[in-house]
């Protein structure tokens, strides 16, 4: 009996100090690997929050109509037709937890609005009954939405195209 006590053998402290490495290597991977899906997470919903705030903007813009972003309303004070328009910040937060601890993310978004021309969305219609040239009818003009945001020292953005009718 004493023979085969004699022949077990644990593990060394060569061997332990090999296994607490490579563990420190895989934790250390493991939280490079969270970190890297902590940013995703907060830079896809930061673009899904531009999102809804460009279609905020045109459901807006919408809902007061096409007659609201006639060419006469749009003039400036030099009587240029002013096409791009700057919005005030708009600021979203959520509640989150993409970490340990609960926390809050802030996004400040910055809009912008193009409305394209008349000219793009014009029917011309003419009659040889009536022997007039043509008339001309808008139907509907296009806003261009550009959102951006700030993430890690670099500025995100997205466009997001609508039409008025």
């Amino acid at each position: 009996m004493g023979k085969f006590f004699k022949n077990k053998q644990g593990f060394g402290i060569v061997e332990a100090l090999i296994a607490a490495a490579v563990l420190g290597i895989l934790y250390v991977a493991i939280l490079n690997l969270q970190g890297g899906n902590r940013d995703a997470l907060l830079r896809i919903r930061g673009r899904d929050g531009a999102t809804e705030v460009a279609q905020n903007i045109i459901d807006s813009l919408g809902s007061l109509g096409l007659a609201s972003l006639s060419d006469d309303k749009l003039k400036n004070a030099a009587g240029d037709v002013e096409y791009t328009k700057a919005l005030p910040p708009i600021t979203r937060t959520w509640d989150g937890q993409p970490g340990v601890l609960p926390n809050k993310m802030t996004v400040v978004y910055n809009a912008e609005v193009t409305v394209s021309p008349d000219a793009d969305y014009m029917a011309k219609t003419s009659s040889l009954l009536l022997n007039t040239d043509s008339a001309s009818h808008v139907y509907a003009k296009r806003l261009d939405v550009k959102v951006s945001w700030h993430f890690k020292n670099s500025v995100q953005s997205i466009t997001v195209s609508g039409v008025i009718r």
